[in-house]
């Protein structure tokens, strides 16, 4: 694990306490809990983010070339996978 550096967290004394007391009944450090916090609230942003930025290019695609799927031609495709099927997305077409 690399080093880890300070960083000042300026927190409203009521949130402050809140931590403070979550920290005591987890048995574990404020620092603790509040890293684990951010280090999840930034990964699931960069997962938004990175479907934000794959929905942009699937839009410049669809623009681009017209080529796409029905909703309808997706859910059939997507029921068959959740069966358990082993099944071939449908053809893209304009």
């Amino acid at each position: 694990m690399p080093p880890l550096s300070a960083t000042p967290l300026k927190l409203e004394p009521e949130l402050k306490d809140r931590i403070r007391r979550l920290a005591e009944s987890k048995r574990r450090s404020a620092n603790f809990l509040m890293r684990e916090a951010i280090a999840e609230y930034v990964e699931r942003e960069e997962k938004r983010e990175q479907l934000r930025q794959d929905a942009l290019a699937a839009w410049a695609a669809y623009q681009a070339d017209g080529l796409h799927v029905t909703a309808e031609e997706a859910d059939i495709w997507l029921k068959k996978l959740e069966a358990g099927e082993d099944a071939e997305p449908p053809e893209c077409h304009t």
